[in-house]
């Protein structure tokens, strides 16, 4: 058990800022099986977010209260995955074979296709939460809860699908490289669906996966027919991508 805690201490310190206790030491060992939890680091950053925007929603308009909880969320893991957002868009946008568009996510620099990408996301995932929202905080919390862990499990489905595109080792994402095993699967399967199922009705839950997995799909296609593979910054994409198709599922089913 505390080998398992360990490995949930790996993957938040790892995917967000929050501090870790100090007896969790880094290790390639660690490393290597923490993607099995970060479907549950979701739980924690959709968890705050949802607390913030029912809480703001109770003092402020809906649209500043989804701003507000929407920052938090990107304070807690450091824009990590919009990071990554930004990056496949420059690569893909801007390179023309495998090796440029790898230089490309590599480059620290943001160009044009990154800034609109990121925006344009930023402002899709706040006005749907804002619909949301603006019918039922509660609702749009429970979308939150729902959306980060399962858009964490399409990023895992992703790592676990598709081979490494990157062979130069220099990235940082290498260090959880590795195909999961049936166990460790089913245990991300579980801590990726269950907040869905719990906290969604029916309708909205059954829409929200599937925009997931058909966006989560078609993103692994552009990847493997573009870099024969995934990246860090790719499964940031995917993340994004998920994330927002789950809200907008949610949106669907309402009506």
């Amino acid at each position: 058990m505390r080998a398992q805690v360990a490995l949930f201490f790996t993957a938040l310190g790892y995917f967000t800022r929050l501090p870790v206790p100090a007896w969790v030491t880094w290790s390639p060992e660690r490393m290597k099986h923490c993607v099995r939890y970060l479907p549950l680091v979701g739980w924690v950053v959709g968890g705050a977010g949802a607390a913030s925007l029912y809480l703001l929603a109770q003092v402020l308009p809906a649209s500043v209260a989804v701003i507000l909880s929407m920052a938090v969320t990107v304070r807690l893991t450091g824009a990590l995955h919009e990071d990554g957002l930004a990056d496949t868009c420059d690569g893909l946008g801007g390179g023309w074979d495998k090796a440029q568009v790898l230089a490309i996510m590599k480059d620290s620099r943001i160009g044009s296709y990154g800034a609109i990408g990121i925006v344009l996301m930023l402002l899709a995932k706040a006005a749907v939460l804002v619909e949301l929202a603006t019918a039922s905080p509660a609702l749009a919390a429970a979308a939150l809860l729902a959306a980060h862990p399962l858009s964490r499990l399409a990023a895992t489905a992703v790592l676990h699908a598709l081979p490494y595109a990157r062979d130069d080792g220099r990235s940082k994402a290498g260090a959880v490289v590795r195909r999961l095993k049936r166990g460790e699967l089913m245990l991300a399967g579980g801590f990726g669906l269950v907040p869905a199922a719990l906290l969604l009705d029916l309708p909205q839950g059954l829409a929200a996966l599937t925009l997931a997995v058909l966006v989560t799909a078609w993103l692994a296609r552009v990847f493997l027919r573009r870099l024969g593979g995934h990246t860090g910054d790719l499964l940031g994409t995917v993340q994004q991508a998920a994330e927002l198709a789950c809200y907008v599922g949610v949106l669907l089913g309402i009506g």
